[in-house]
């Protein structure tokens, strides 16, 4: 297989770091029922999760790399959701998300949870380097790790920070988003990899989203799956909505992306109400 643009692999190697994703019916002759009085109840929302949550990719930056871009702050506002504590934090894994005290934003009056996480348990980062930077073995070696990661180590991880969020937000409806393909190999080899090799990451990633939608339906929670909506938009699209390897927060939506995020979690959603 030929590889070329040997030259971008240090600009790829660069931005490890940057990688590193909701009566009874009254007698006839009963008066009929008051209208409430007042605004309607606001849907108490908090915002858990890694880097795909907190927005990392659409500057400037908060603490944890929470951006004004981010879905949860998009949701905000939208059929009666008021984001309450978006704690999201870039870099963090299923047991940083505990250990750093993301929980402490969930209580009995949360209404609504988001949460994107897992990507960083399995080292992603290392296979989407290891492809577009280095040769094929390493590609393929890579690819291989990350995905017995995905599928021998991540569903017990995922069961454990879940049940966790049950316990902390025992009457929360809790929305599951999960991560996009970052590959549109429709157009090309990208980098050092091939279109084979892309698609083989893309592969990698929808063994993810079926871990997590599994781990998430075990919790009874809702699974969003962004997917499509990112088709034809991925780093090597002509409109990509994933940003490239020069970015600082390289292989992370953009804008556009995270406008798309919103949309599908506000279409999971349907009217909410509080629980």
């Amino acid at each position: 297989m030929s590889r070329f643009l040997r030259t971008t692999r240090s600009a790829v190697l660069a931005v490890v770091a940057a990688i590193a994703v909701v009566g009874a019916v009254a007698p006839a002759s009963a008066a009929p029922p008051r209208a409430p009085s007042g605004p309607p109840a606001r849907v108490v929302y908090d915002a858990l999760g890694d880097s795909f949550a907190s927005g990392y990719g659409v500057p400037p930056y908060s603490a944890c790399g929470r951006s004004q871009g981010a879905y949860p702050v998009r949701l905000d506002g939208r059929q009666r959701v008021r984001l309450d504590d978006f704690v999201a934090c870039a870099g963090a894994t299923t047991t940083s998300l505990v250990a750093g005290g993301q929980l402490a934003a969930l209580d009995a009056d949360t209404d609504l949870v988001t949460l994107t996480i897992g990507g960083n348990d399995v080292g992603w980062s290392t296979a989407v380097v290891a492809c577009l930077g280095g040769t094929d073995a390493q590609c393929s070696a890579a690819l291989a790790v990350v995905t017995a990661r995905i599928t021998d180590e991540l569903p017990a991880r995922l069961d454990s920070v879940y049940g966790a969020v049950a316990a902390a937000a025992p009457d929360a409806h809790v929305v599951v988003a999960g991560y996009p393909r970052l590959f549109s190999p429709e157009h090309g080899a990208y980098l050092a990899a091939s279109v084979d090799e892309l698609r083989a990451l893309n592969a990698a990633a929808d063994t993810l989203a079926t871990v997590v939608s599994a781990a998430s339906d075990r919790s009874g929670f809702r699974y969003v799956d962004v997917r499509k909506r990112f088709d034809g938009h991925g780093a090597n699209a002509p409109d990509p909505w994933i940003l490239g390897p020069t970015d600082p927060a390289a292989f992370h939506p953009t804008a556009d992306g995270y406008a798309a995020y919103a949309a599908a979690v506000t279409s999971a959603l349907g009217p909410c109400r509080r629980s």
